[in-house]
């Protein structure tokens, strides 16, 4: 419960930012091209708080923070007296009618750009991409890819940590083949090539870098308690942090996996632990608890390991001076917005499913991961989820900005506005279309979680 209060919470701040700094882009621009601004909502529903300013711009927080809009004085939904007609957004030159929708979007560019900027200055702790372990016969391991060895490149693309990987893995679905570039504990580099042709990913199932065969390096877990769950099956058997493992039911435990098999092969089973604790060893009876999974029940003891320490040079810090993080923050907006677009252009050709479209629940979900990670990952977060924002905005459908954008982009060209009836009936479309591919990304978090 804990958690999904976390989660909502973290959803609802970092939607509201997003929120407010796209609606605020098309509110600067209009109040710049002299449109009477009516309203400044962010929510939906009714006013939880309303202020009305000297200008006339009434701002409110509504109930429902899933987005927001600002309402322009127009003479297609107003009366407007005639002292306001050079106010009214229709009245306005065409090309300040798209400046006025286009701003939104591209605030949510800059707005990425500057977290990005902020988090890097920050400084985001990461880890170099070396491989731990390879999947026999999968493709890392038949292009040649070797435990130890750290990826250096995909294609042209310079990864320093594994995020920069799974960009740059996933911007490749679709193709034929990847180039990747890797480096062996002697230094020594080598360009593979990943067959790509009977790559299937399942989102839903496991990770891009799973898929394909390559476990990220992490220090092995110790047979040491790190953490209990708070009214977990080990917390109600006595463990606490710092116990030493050393018996499952009278055998020698030699690692935590295989600790972690017995316990999930084992659901509601009674066991008798061995351990040492402050020097001194114990016997303590655990009742394994059980859980459910799409493959049936599963034990689950609520305890979780320390672990070795990382090795000198795998753990670093993203962290840059204030003119060298603009550099750093411009790559990787603009690398955000280009591979955004790859992956609408590849799930229109079919080449990625719809079964990677994420609704409001994954995101929450998201939220609450990346807000418990640190100010540094939810920055990364939001400057993620508002590249993508700017892009779906821009998107051709008449009921978003890209949408309107069209139809004045057809004004402009013609001298004339798209009559109302073609408009009407985009909008009709438009919106069914919309409402489809929500309910398609609704539909794919429920399943995640059930």
């Amino acid at each position: 419960m804990l958690a999904f209060l976390w989660s909502l919470g973290a959803f609802i701040v970092a939607l509201g930012i997003l929120v407010a700094v796209h609606e605020w882009g098309h509110f600067y621009v209009a109040r710049k091209c002299g449109v009477q601004v009516e309203r400044f909502s962010i929510g939906f529903g009714k006013p939880i708080w309303r202020k009305l300013s000297k200008s006339g711009t009434e701002y409110v927080i509504a109930m429902i923070p899933l987005g927001g809009y600002v309402r322009m004085l127009d003479g297609r939904v107003d009366d407007v007296p005639p002292e306001l007609a050079d106010k009214a957004f229709n009245n306005k030159p065409v090309l300040q009618r798209m400046a006025v929708i286009a701003a939104g979007p591209g605030v949510n560019f800059i707005f990425a750009f500057f977290a990005l900027w902020v988090m890097y200055l920050v400084g985001l702790d990461t880890v170099k991409p070396v491989v731990k372990t390879i999947e026999p016969n999968s493709i890392a391991a038949i292009a040649g890819v070797k435990p130890g060895d750290e990826i250096i490149k995909v294609g042209d693309r310079i990864t320093p940590d594994w995020e920069a990987v799974n960009l740059e893995i996933v911007s490749n679905i679709g193709a034929e083949k990847a180039s990747v570039t890797v480096k062996n504990s002697s230094n020594v580099e080598k360009e593979l090539s990943f067959t790509l042709n009977a790559w299937n990913f399942d989102p839903d199932r496991e990770s891009p870098l799973s898929s394909l065969g390559l476990t990220p390096y992490r220090p092995d877990a110790t047979l040491t308690v790190g953490f209990v769950g708070e009214g977990s099956a080990a917390q109600q058997a006595g463990l606490q942090p710092g116990d030493k493992l050393l018996a499952l039911n009278g055998n020698k435990l030699q690692s935590w996996e295989r600790l972690v098999e017995e316990i999930v092969e084992s659901p509601g089973e009674q066991i008798l632990l061995e351990i040492e604790r402050d020097g001194q060893p114990l016997t303590l009876n655990a009742t394994i608890a059980r859980r459910d999974t799409p493959q049936g029940q599963s034990g689950y003891l609520g305890v979780s390991p320390t672990f070795e320490p990382w090795p000198e040079g795998y753990v670093f810090t993203h962290q840059y001076g204030i003119i060298e993080a603009i550099g750093k923050a411009l790559d990787k907006t603009w690398r955000l917005m280009t591979l955004s677009v790859e992956m609408i252009g590849k799930l229109i050709t079919g080449d990625v499913s719809v079964k990677n479209l994420s609704g409001p629940i994954s995101i929450a979900q998201g939220a609450g991961t990346s807000a418990g990670y640190g100010l540094a990952y939810f920055l990364s977060f939001l400057a993620l989820i508002s590249v993508n924002l700017g892009i779906i905005n821009l998107l051709p459908l008449p009921m978003l900005d890209g949408g309107h954008l069209m139809f004045f982009i057809v004004e402009w060209i013609t001298g004339k506005p798209v009559p109302e009836a073609v408009q009407e009936w985009g909008y009709r479309i438009g919106g069914v279309l919309l409402f489809m591919i929500m309910g398609i990304a609704i539909f794919n978090d429920i399943a995640r979680i059930t």
